[in-house]
C-alpha cells in the first residue's frame, strides 16, 4: 500500500499484519465475557455421531464467568490445540505439495499450460471457478486448497493476473460449492440430519443455487482480469504484487520446453489424488486424517517416480511444512475466539438472542432473516457443522413455526456459512490465504465487497422463491 507524499515521491505504508487483526477481535471477544449474560442450551448426543445437538427452547441463564488476564493469553493455545487437526493436515499438503514442485512437473505442468492458453489467458477463470466450486460442492473443500494456493499464485502472476485473483479462484470457488452443497457432508449432512430430512434430500434445487452464483462470479473475475491485464496498475494490490513478482523465477518456467514422462506420472499422480479425495469424500466418508495420509502416499510415489533421494525428500517435505507454520497460527487465532466464547458460555446467549429477533419477522422476510442470523453466527462459529450443530435445532422448529419448510431452513443456513468465509477476518482460511500471498485485509475486501453483495441478493432471491414454492 503506498500514499503519495509530495510531488514525485510515494511513502510505503505497511499493511496491517493479519495477528493483529485478529489479536484485535480476540481482545473484543474477552471483553464481551464480562459484558454479556451467560447462559446454556442443554444439549443431547445424537446416535452415531460426534456432535452435540441443541434442545429447542431450553436456554436457561448461568453464572457468569468471565475470562481472566492469564486465561486470556492460554486461550491460544486452546485454539491451536482446536484447530491442531487442521494445521497438521495443511502442513503434510505443504509438504507434498514441496516435493511435488522439487521434481519440476509443476514448472513444466505451467510452462505448457501458459503456451496452451497464450492469448486467451481468461479462460483460465471460468475454468478454475467451475472445476473447484464443483470439487467443494460434492466433497466440502476448503483447506484443502490453501495447499494448492502457491501454484495458483504462480500460475495468476505468470499469466499477468494478480494475487488477488490467485485467492479468488479458490477461496471464492470455495464458498459457491458450500453454498450449494449438493453432496457437503460436514454442512448440509449435518444440518438435513439434525432437521430430520433425508441425506442430500433437496439436491436439484441446491444444484440451481450452485449455477446461479456460479455465472456472475465468473463474470465478475474475468472483468477484473481483463482489466488489470490491459492496465496492471488498476490491480488493487499492484505495488505489492510488484514486489513479490520480482522475486518468482519465472525465466525457469519458460526454459523447460517439454515434459517428460516421468514429469506427466508425477503430475497425473498430484493432480488425480485431489479427484480421489473428492470420490473418497463422497463414496467412504474421508475426512482429514484419511486425506491427510492420501497426500502423503501420493508424496512419497512423487518422490521416487521423480528419483528424488530419501534425505532430500525428508529436507524438501520439512521445507514445505514449514511454509504452512504461519497460516496454522492464523486458523488458531480464529479458533481462539471460539474458544474464548465457548468458555465463557455467551455463544448460546448470542444465538438465543438472534433467535428471538427472528420470530417477530413476517414470513415473507423470515427466511431472508435466518440468512442474516447464520451470517452473523459463522463469524462466531467458523465450523459449518458445529455451526449446524447450534443453530439447526432451532431453526428446524422455528421455520415450522414461521410456516417455512425444514428444507428451507437448512438453505439459509448453508448460505450464510458459505459466503461469510470469503469476508470475515475470523476465517482461519482465509487469512491464511491473504497471508501467503502477501494480501492486505483491506485490499481484500476493496475486491470481495461488490461480489459478496452480489451474492447476498442472489441469495435472499433464492430463499424467497423457496419459501413460495414450499422447498422440500
Amino acid at each position: 500500500m503506498f500514499k503519495k507524499k509530495a510531488q514525485g515521491e510515494v511513502r510505503e505504508i505497511k499493511p496491517i499484519n493479519p495477528m493483529l487483526i485478529l489479536a484485535c477481535i480476540i481482545l473484543a471477544a474477552a471483553i464481551a465475557t464480562y459484558i454479556v449474560p451467560a447462559g446454556t442450551f442443554e444439549r443431547v448426543a445424537v446416535e452415531g455421531s460426534e456432535y452435540e445437538m441443541v434442545v429447542a427452547d431450553s436456554y436457561q441463564r448461568t453464572q457468569n464467568q468471565p475470562i481472566g488476564f492469564f486465561d486470556l493469553f492460554k486461550s491460544l493455545t486452546l485454539g491451536l490445540q482446536d484447530a491442531a487437526y487442521i494445521i497438521f493436515f495443511l502442513m503434510i499438503l505443504g509438504g507434498t505439495f514441496k516435493i511435488v514442485e522439487a521434481t519440476g512437473a509443476l514448472h513444466a505442468g505451467i510452462s505448457n499450460m501458459l503456451k496452451l492458453t497464450a492469448g486467451k489467458e481468461l479462460i483460465l477463470v471460468p475454468i478454475c471457478l467451475v472445476m473447484f466450486s464443483g470439487i467443494s460442492a460434492l466433497a466440502a473443500c476448503c483447506e484443502e486448497y490453501l495447499a494448492f494456493l502457491p501454484l495458483m499464485y504462480m500460475v495468476c502472476m505468470a499469466c499477468g493476473f494478480d494475487s488477488i485473483l490467485s485467492v479468488a479462484m479458490l477461496m471464492c470457488s470455495s464458498a459457491i460449492g458450500y453454498a450449494g452443497g449438493m453432496t457437503n457432508a460436514f454442512t448440509v449432512g449435518v444440518a438435513q440430519t439434525i432437521a430430520g430430512l433425508p441425506m442430500f434430500s433437496g439436491i436439484g434445487y441446491r444444484t440451481i443455487v450452485w449455477a446461479v452464483l456460479l455465472i456472475p462470479s465468473i463474470i465478475y473475475m474475468m472483468i477484473y482480469a481483463h482489466r488489470i491485464t490491459k492496465n496492471p496498475e488498476k490491480a488493487y494490490n499492484f505495488a505489492i504484487d510488484q514486489k513479490f513478482r520480482g522475486q518468482m523465477d519465472f525465466g525457469a518456467i519458460e526454459k523447460i520446453e517439454k515434459i517428460t514422462g516421468r514429469q506427466k506420472i508425477i503430475l497425473a499422480l498430484f493432480f488425480g489424488s485431489f479427484i480421489f479425495v473428492a470420490f473418497s469424500v463422497i463414496k467412504w466418508g474421508f475426512y482429514i486424517d484419511e486425506m491427510a495420509a492420501i497426500f502423503l502416499i501420493v508424496g512419497i510415489l512423487c518422490a521416487i517416480v521423480g528419483k528424488i533421494k530419501p534425505d532430500k525428500t525428508a529436507d524438501t517435505f520439512l521445507e514445505g511444512a514449514k511454509d504452512m507454520v504461519w497460516a496454522g497460527m492464523i486458523i488458531g487465532m480464529c479458533y481462539t475466539v471460539t474458544s474464548i466464547l465457548q468458555n465463557a458460555q455467551i455463544m448460546d446467549t448470542l444465538v438465543n438472542a438472534m433467535g428471538i429477533v427472528l420470530k417477530g419477522l413476517p414470513q415473507s422476510i423470515s427466511a431472508c432473516g435466518m440468512f442474516v442470523l447464520q451470517d452473523i453466527l459463522n463469524f462466531l462459529i467458523p465450523s459449518g457443522s458445529g455451526q449446524a450443530a447450534v443453530t439447526m435445532p432451532f431453526m428446524a422448529p422455528l421455520a415450522d413455526i414461521l410456516g417455512l419448510t425444514r428444507q428451507t431452513a437448512v438453505l439459509a443456513f448453508q448460505l450464510g456459512d458459505a459466503f461469510t468465509n470469503v469476508v470475515t477476518p475470523t476465517s482461519g482460511e482465509l487469512m491464511a490465504a491473504l497471508a501467503i500471498c502477501h494480501i492486505p485485509y483491506n485490499k481484500w475486501f476493496k475486491f470481495m465487497g461488490p461480489l459478496w453483495a452480489i451474492w447476498c441478493v442472489i441469495a435472499c432471491i433464492m430463499l424467497i422463491i423457496a419459501a413460495a414454492v414450499g422447498y422440500c
